[in-house]
């Protein structure tokens, strides 16, 4: 027993003492995906590396980019014990994906912000929180179609205050399921990213005519405005997307109340080649012709599940925009009567997806 209790110490004390020289010495020798692969060897190459930053900082000093996505194990202590540690690998970090990190708040958005000052992109979807326990609704949710309503969203305008502080040089902001963040949030993004040129607020559904009007006019130049499953804008936002001359990518799934007078003021965005107006069921033939007439580089266009079109604005769309067009859906659209594949073939050449909504 006596012998094996000193063979015991001897190989804890070899492992304590010697194990982090040797990673001292090889670590910085390997490449990343062999140095990460040590950490699963044994507990001490683990503690070795942990706690001795010298051992890994060097190779993530210029890191570009990082992404979390789905990184259910990462919650605010991870961001912290990096600041406490003094972590200067982030410096230059331009890129940061934590979508659907469950256990993130608006502290560890603070947190890890405040390392990454020269961060451009920044993509925090779904980050969210559950009213009951996370078992139960494993069990239930592929049985309870509104599952949404069981979340709760860790993330408000304490979160955007945050980066608005950390972050000055943002051009390229996702902020999907949000559903906290109200219009003082898009204020702050106004006045603060003049120079935003991709913004995604896909349900965030606390906004209101107020707080996008304000990014509408302060943030200028954007590029892709993403407003996915968002009925509540009024045709006084939409007017004003008409302003965005260098616009490319829209998204209107679900706007509701767009009309036709909104489309024809968003038809002046004349480098718009995407555009998804599912299920925008106010429009009709004349909002889609002025679409036509106005973008004419068009590469997608959805007309999913809109009742009050007809071939009127395909022939439109075929004069103007088959030169450009690759994807349409007009599935639903009970007032088309050409939508056969061999009939959209005919007046768009060049397409080749018929699908856009599902």
């Amino acid at each position: 027993m006596a012998a094996a209790a000193e063979a015991a110490a001897g190989d804890e004390a070899w492992c304590r003492e010697t194990v982090p020289r040797v990673m001292e010495l090889v670590s910085p020798r390997l490449p990343q995906r062999d140095a990460c692969a040590l950490l699963a060897v044994s507990p001490w190459c683990h503690r070795a590396l942990v706690a001795n930053p010298k051992l890994w900082e060097p190779r993530y000093c210029h890191l570009k980019i990082i992404n979390l996505e789905f990184a259910q194990d990462i919650d605010d202590r991870h961001f912290v014990r990096l600041k406490e540690m003094g972590c200067t690998s982030l410096q230059e970090l331009e890129l940061l994906n934590i979508n659907a990190c469950q256990k993130v708040s608006d502290k560890g958005i603070e947190t890890i912000t405040s390392l990454c000052p020269n961060l451009r992109a920044l993509s925090i979807y779904w980050i969210v929180g559950y009213t009951i326990s996370e078992c139960f609704l494993c069990h239930t949710a592929p049985l309870v179609s509104n599952w949404w309503t069981f979340c709760f969203h860790r993330l408000t305008d304490l979160t955007i205050r945050h980066i608005v502080q950390n972050c000055k040089r943002i051009v390229d902001l996702n902020l999907s399921g949000c559903k906290n963040i109200s219009d003082k949030g898009m204020q702050l993004v106004a006045d603060n990213y003049e120079g935003l040129k991709k913004l995604n607020i896909t349900r965030c559904i606390k906004l209101t005519d107020d707080g996008l009007q304000e990014v509408l006019q302060k943030c200028s130049s954007l590029e892709s405005l993403n407003l996915y499953a968002l009925s509540s804008f009024s045709d006084k936002v939409y007017k004003k997307i008409g302003s965005l001359t260098n616009l490319t990518f829209l998204d209107l799934c679900g706007a509701q109340n767009v009309t036709d007078d909104g489309l024809s003021c968003i038809s002046r965005c004349v480098c718009l080649t995407y555009l998804n107006l599912s299920w925008c069921v106010r429009v009709t033939d004349v909002g889609v012709v002025a679409i036509a007439q106005g973008c004419r580089s068009l590469q997608l266009l959805s007309l999913f599940g809109i009742v009050g079109v007809t071939d009127v604005c395909l022939e439109a769309l075929s004069k103007h925009c088959s030169r450009s067009l690759t994807t349409l859906d007009v599935n639903g659209c009970i007032g088309i009567k050409k939508r056969s594949r061999d009939d959209l073939i005919q007046l768009f050449p060049l397409l080749r997806c018929f699908k856009v909504h599902s």
